[in-house]
């Protein structure tokens, strides 16, 4: 019975941090400036850390360090991540703000366009970068410099047009773009995504961590 009720905590836990993300979605798309528009999604990252929600792109670097059940905490993590994302896409299409889903339908569609090598080398550099910012919170003592590292690897990482997995399934939902073809590229970027930060998380396992 606990091993179930652990289960369903990973699981109600992905589902919050996906709402979050899709709440720093919609602020991203509803100002006009990246820079400013890329600090403020930085909240959605920053809640989660100081929370303990479950993120996939900011667990998955930890699969080197871990037990062999931790690949169900990551399935049930990234289904969590997968529904709450879904959730606040189609809840915010009930709203007056549906006028930004015609901007996430635009943003889906220049990256369902795009070539698969493309999308994978991209969440590639974002899975990198997820793996920093989340380590930088769990390792520096600082607050200063915990908050840091998250907004800066965010901005970074926005600004630079990687691809951020569970971001995209918000920008999919809130634009109406769930098809076969997409979740083939939702596919390669999870598969960036993790790849980038199972990377990057050996390097430090291996010639940094103490």
């Amino acid at each position: 019975m606990k091993k179930y009720i652990k289960f369903l905590d990973y699981l109600v836990k992905g589902i919050y941090a996906g709402i979050m993300i899709g709440i720093a979605g919609c602020v991203y798309l509803s100002v006009e400036n990246h820079i400013v528009g890329s600090f403020l999604f930085a909240l959605g990252l920053l809640t989660i850390c100081m929370y303990g929600m479950n993120l996939y792109t900011g667990k998955i670097g930890y699969v080197l360090i871990n037990k062999l059940d931790y690949l169900i905490e990551l399935l049930l993590t990234l289904i969590g991540n997968f529904i709450g994302t879904f959730i606040v896409g189609r809840l915010i299409l009930l709203t007056r703000f549906k006028a930004i889903g015609k901007v996430a339908h635009d943003i889906g569609k220049l990256k369902l366009n795009d070539n698969l090598l493309s999308i994978f080398i991209l969440a590639f550099f974002c899975g990198i970068l997820m793996y920093i910012a989340v380590n930088n919170h769990k390792k520096i003592s600082g607050e200063i410099g915990k908050y840091i590292g998250i907004f800066l690897c965010v901005m970074v990482f926005i600004l630079c047009g990687f691809e951020h997995s569970i971001a995209n399934m918000f920008y999919f939902s809130l634009g109406s773009l769930w098809s076969l073809k997409t979740l083939l590229y939702v596919f390669i970027m999870v598969l960036g995504n993790s790849c980038g930060s199972i990377l990057f998380a050996w390097f430090y396992n291996r010639f940094y961590k103490n």
